[in-house]
């Protein structure tokens, strides 16, 4: 597990947005890492971890993306059931909401999910 930074962009959901967002970070050189997009009354929401936050969120603003950036938890879980489930009844014992998730499997033995709550200093002691 380890704390890491969720960029968050939000936007009115239209053609081209992602792909300016993508297209931006991949000429600086920024990797992303992990992605969730929605949308919800016309407003999008494109959530990232990426290679570089602080590169990132320098080069969204200079093409004059907004963007906010949050902590959240990266963590490797085996991929299989109730892992997450496990690490999820930790938190909610430890009284920590989770505002947001997502993950990947990417077709091997683990998964990598990202995990937003209020407190990750907290939500890293609860997991342990």
């Amino acid at each position: 597990m380890a704390k890491t930074t969720q960029i968050t962009v939000a936007a009115e959901s239209r053609p081209g947005v992602l792909a300016k967002v993508s297209r931006a970070l991949a000429d600086a050189g920024v990797n992303i890492v992990a992605l969730c997009a929605g949308e919800t009354a016309g407003r999008g929401k494109i959530r990232m971890v990426v290679s570089d936050p602080a590169r990132a969120k320098q080069v969204l603003t200079a093409a004059k993306i907004r963007c906010a950036e949050e902590g959240a938890l990266l963590l490797s879980l085996e991929d299989r059931p109730g892992a997450l489930a496990r690490v999820t009844e930790r938190l909610a014992a430890a009284k920590i909401n989770i505002k947001c998730a997502y993950a990947t499997t990417g077709g091997s033995a683990s998964a990598q999910v990202v995990l937003v709550v209020a407190n990750p200093e907290k939500a890293e002691r609860a997991l342990g």
